[in-house]
């Protein structure tokens, strides 16, 4: 094994990532070395670029640190003290940090765990490197069957899609509907989860149309070119006038929160995921979903992602990815900001 890698780290706060050049991590007791076959992209890492100094110190932030949160790949050495593995085993990372210990981690609601606010790809190093230690054998998760060149989107984007859609799913009646507003890398795969665990019709928004292309393929009933002021009327009129049994907005701007919460149904759900950082510009009262339900959340469960990959395993979904060389990471980065991806992109090592 060579004794340094290459990594897209975050050097300083507020500044461009860079490839560098760092030693190979060498496993200790209780820990794994990963030899990283692909990493997934996430717009989360441009905030990530831009966080101020205090702000990720007060999190228990490090500086530097390497990208990537969606990662798969093969072991490649155990520490002391580690069973159950084998180097050269195929796996997946599980995407959000968790302590395993806590209340919320014990009842199974890791995601929501107050002790990891910092994980591989925030605050730590990720999977946009040759190689990634891993220390939390929760993390490791077995493939059978996936390419760990491009497993890794469904740890995270696949994951928090598949969570948001069983959230919603007590609120969807048999043969109601369903919207999805952002049909890209978390919202294509939304429309492949809500066709499989309900009976609903389900409604595709985007304002890019080779995505609502995508979307229908992938079996939306109904595609919308929006969000504008028509289009809750426009869900209101493929419904029976009342608006669709839940929303998944997977954009999270004004316009689409105000869509989103204007077509909910009475006792319908509305669910933010998209972190744009958007607001409900009207008041609550009449501008809520009469006794429905709204709700947010941040990343997924480990129990999410397991459930996942076995839906990816068994080829019930599709998991669509761009592939970039890990030389052309940047040029991967301007792709997903410039939204000209037609999957989610996805940065591969060739050892």
């Amino acid at each position: 094994m060579s004794r340094t890698m290459l990594a897209y780290r975050i050097l300083e706060w507020e500044h461009p990532a860079e490839i560098v050049e760092v030693p190979v991590p060498t496993p200790g007791p209780g820990q794994v070395l990963v030899k990283v076959a692909g990493c997934g992209l996430c717009h989360s890492d441009f905030t990530m670029l831009g966080m101020p100094a205090e702000t990720g110190r007060a999190m228990g932030w490090n500086m530097p640190f390497t990208l990537g949160h969606e990662t798969a790949g093969y072991i490649a050495e155990l520490g002391p003290g580690i069973t159950g593995f084998t180097p050269g085993n195929a796996v997946a990372l599980v995407s959000p940090a968790s302590c395993g210990t806590c209340s919320f981690c014990v009842r199974g609601q890791d995601n929501n765990c107050p002790n990891a606010p910092a994980g591989r790809g925030f605050g730590r190093d990720g999977g946009l490197a040759e190689y990634v230690l891993v220390d939390d054998l929760r993390a490791l998760l077995p493939l059978h069957g996936l390419d760990p060149r491009t497993a890794g989107p469904l740890t995270d984007a696949g994951a928090t899609s598949y969570h948001a859609v069983r959230r919603a799913v007590p609120r969807i009646r048999p043969g109601g509907t369903a919207v999805v507003i952002g049909a890209g890398g978390l919202g294509a795969f939304a429309v492949q989860y809500l066709r499989l665990l309900t009976g609903a019709n389900v409604i595709a928004v985007d304002t890019d149309q080779a995505r609502l292309k995508l979307a229908h393929e992938l079996g939306a009933h109904n595609t919308l070119v929006g969000t504008n002021e028509q289009t809750a009327d426009q869900i209101r009129a493929l419904t029976d006038g009342y608006g669709a049994d839940a929303v998944l907005d997977f954009v999270g701007v004004d316009a689409t929160i105000a869509t989103g919460t204007a077509a909910v149904r009475p006792a319908g759900a509305y669910g933010l995921i998209g972190a744009a950082m958007g607001r409900l510009q009207t008041p609550w009262y009449g501008g809520l979903p009469r006794d429905g339900e709204v709700f947010n959340f941040q990343g997924s469960r480990i129990a999410d992602v397991q459930e996942v990959m076995t839906l990816a395993e068994t080829g019930r979904i599709q998991n669509n990815v761009d592939i970039f060389p890990f030389a052309k990471v940047e040029q991967a980065y301007k792709a997903l900001h410039d939204s000209t991806l037609h999957g989610r992109a996805v940065v591969t090592f060739d050892h």
